[in-house]
């Protein structure tokens, strides 16, 4: 699969704990902490400080929060507030591609043909890419088993809870139910937590961290250009008519 990762782009991995940065021609990511309180304002300028001494020319960033059309559309759940109505690329000065934090890391995975990614860490990120068409999922929150979901069960609040051999299991249950689903060719487990499956499940392979960054610079290639979901807006739904009033009176009963 073609991949050219010498434009001088700079890929910004945004998480709970921490910022990482990265450019193609260093391979060192250089990183400063986040947590509940970062603002986009604060990111922005956290990381041009340490990016003082890099060159590039575009940005990307992959934000924990849902994005549609390159938008953030809710805020981080552990992040700060106003991510959704920030002006980045005027922050910045240049053009910028946002994108949810999982779809980066799931660009940087990709190995062709129709690929699930799921993101085992603090929660659980979810994407699908078909032949380079990206296609960001909110899987997590969908119900699982008595009457909680995917991330209750995967998630790290489930591992501290059940203990690693019980999170293990479910880990496998559930890339079975959503591999039936969603019939990929394959599947990557990314995420923090994935070092901690002693065996892969059926049809899966490990995927790295440090792939978010190969996939922030990946977007900015010609067989990615397209490849991001953009708003749509549906044909609006026809109202139903009322129905006509019968004519005529009723007859009484013999």
């Amino acid at each position: 699969m073609p991949d050219s990762t010498t434009k001088p782009v700079l890929a910004i991995d945004i998480g709970g704990s921490h910022v990482k940065i990265r450019i193609p021609s260093d391979p060192e990511p250089r990183r400063f902490e986040s947590g509940p309180t970062l603002t986009p304002q604060q990111m922005v300028e956290g990381v041009l400080g340490l990016a003082k001494d890099w060159k590039f020319t575009s940005v990307t960033i992959g934000i924990p929060a849902p994005i549609v059309g390159m938008s953030v559309v809710k805020d981080p759940a552990n992040l700060g507030q106003g991510w959704t109505a920030f002006d980045y690329a005027g922050a910045f000065g240049m053009p910028v591609k946002i994108v949810n934090d999982a779809a980066m890391q799931a660009v940087g995975s990709y190995l062709g043909g129709r690929m699930l990614f799921l993101g085992l860490g603090t929660g659980l990120g979810s994407c699908m890419i078909d032949r380079y068409l990206v296609q960001p999922m909110e899987l997590a929150h969908a119900p699982y088993r008595r009457g909680r979901s995917y991330e209750d069960y995967v998630g790290e609040r489930s591992l501290l809870r059940r203990g690693k051999s019980r999170w293990r299991k479910h880990v496998e249950t559930v890339v079975g139910i959503l591999s039936a689903a969603l019939l990929p060719d394959y599947v990557v487990l990314g995420g923090g937590n994935t070092r901690l499956l002693k065996e892969m499940p059926a049809r899966c392979r490990r995927g790295e961290n440090t792939n978010a960054f190969l996939g922030g610079f990946r977007l900015w290639q010609p067989e990615w250009k397209d490849s991001l979901p953009m708003p749509f807006t549906p044909p609006p739904v026809e109202e139903p008519k009322p129905k006509a009033q019968a004519s005529g009176t009723s007859q009484p009963a013999a």
